[in-house]
């Protein structure tokens, strides 16, 4: 993965993050797409796969 791909990825990211309010549930959305999102920069799962990861059921 380009540097530019990661700096996309951290980008995104911190624009989610910035959206957190505190309330669990309302979060869980957002807290749910910043945990893709850093599977997929880190490359722990396929960016095409249907199947999110095995591991945590996400």
């Amino acid at each position: 993965m380009s540097e530019a791909q990661i700096q996309n990825y951290n980008e995104q990211i911190q624009a989610l993050e910035s959206q957190i309010t505190g309330d669990m549930f309302a979060d869980m959305e957002i807290r749910d797409k910043i945990h893709n999102l850093k599977m997929e920069r880190d490359g722990v799962k396929p960016t095409d796969s249907s199947i999110d990861c095995v591991g945590c059921g996400s």
